[in-house]
């Protein structure tokens, strides 16, 4: 097959677009607007390369609409809980993804989100704005020391790893939970405690940091109980899925002051962000973002282009992505 037709969901940076038309033909999403089921459906069916994004349910029946020509569904970016990645595999068709690339990027928005939190920053940004400011008070919009604090990271995978980093640097302890407890020599550069029980890891630490992927294992893995364990001066920051928190529970926790704040850049149902959320002045909401900057999504395309060309030159794509062999699997990460 010398020019496959590569089908791609979204627009994606036009540089990629550029690489991308002068490897293949290619048709691409001009306007943006993100493809109904039935539109997802006649695309794959044409394809013999599909690229779509987080924004596109590729689930078994879709996947059902392929012809025997897909090769591969070249996912852009490093999550693929949105696809139905068995019922690929059972018909033939390679999944790749684009993992490593936006490791980085997330890890800083994690960090960001863990530092504003306790310091009240973007609270202190909206009343400054609404012309709550008279001047300098002792007492007025005090937050909390990040330093000495103990953050709890839940997923100790690459972008687990990259804020514990982080936050070893700005002197808050680290503490992990995980399938597995990571290799000796990787804790001890990161000086990180392994906790192999969730709940007591959640009433020792200040702030959690949620870095693992969604499976059905980690769907609302933060759930009442378990925000209750939290504290009332304790955060909780998420830039992986929305699903591993109960929302609803969330809102509720975050109301009746069970917990002192949040930070989210992922929704349970996105993008629609639950409407008690964008009430409350101690969270900080993000549409989204972990991977967005343009060094993260220049790179992605790169691996999607690379993972494509493997698979029609008939090698194995360096990003396969297989059927997950256990349901939690926190190590992975995912953004």
């Amino acid at each position: 097959m010398s020019t496959p037709l590569v089908i791609v969901t979204r627009k994606l940076p036009a540089d990629v677009e550029a690489r991308l038309a002068a490897l293949f033909a290619c048709e691409f999403n001009a306007d943006d607007t993100p493809m109904s089921a039935q539109q997802l459906g006649e695309a794959i069916a044409r394809a013999d390369v599909f690229v779509p994004t987080v924004t596109d349910k590729i689930d078994a029946a879709i996947i059902a609409k392929a012809s025997d020509k897909l090769k591969v569904i070249a996912n852009f970016g490093a999550g693929t809980d949105h696809i139905d990645v068995l019922s690929a595999h059972q018909k033939g068709i390679i999944v790749t993804n684009t993992p490593g690339v936006l490791t980085e990027d997330t890890a800083d928005l994690t960090m960001a989100m863990i530092l504003s939190l306790p310091r009240r920053l973007v609270e202190a940004d909206r009343r400054l704005r609404g012309g709550g400011f008279s001047g300098w008070s002792p007492t007025w919009m005090t937050g909390r020391r990040v330093r000495g604090m103990k953050l709890g990271i839940v997923g100790m995978g690459r972008i687990g790893q990259a804020v514990a980093r982080r936050a070893s640097a700005f002197g808050l302890s680290v503490h992990y939970h995980n399938r597995t407890e990571v290799p000796r020599s990787i804790a001890q550069g990161l000086k990180a405690t392994y906790w192999d029980d969730l709940d007591a890891m959640l009433s020792a630490v200040d702030i959690v940091s949620l870095n693992c992927p969604s499976t059905p294992a980690t769907r609302h893995l933060i759930d009442a109980q378990r925000l209750k364990r939290l504290g009332p001066d304790s955060y909780i920051v998420n830039t992986s899925r929305g699903d591993v928190i109960d929302e609803a529970a969330l809102v509720a926790a975050l109301k009746a002051g069970e917990i002192a704040g949040a930070g989210l850049d992922v929704y349970e149902r996105e993008p629609e962000v639950a409407a008690g959320l964008l009430d409350l002045p101690n969270v900080i909401l993000a549409p989204h973002i972990g991977s967005a900057t343009e060094e993260s999504r220049q790179e992605m395309g790169e691996k999607v282009m690379i993972n494509i060309r493997a698979v029609m030159d008939a090698h194995m794509p360096p990003d396969r992505v297989l059927p997950p062999r256990a349901a939690y699997n926190p190590a992975s990460g995912a953004a």
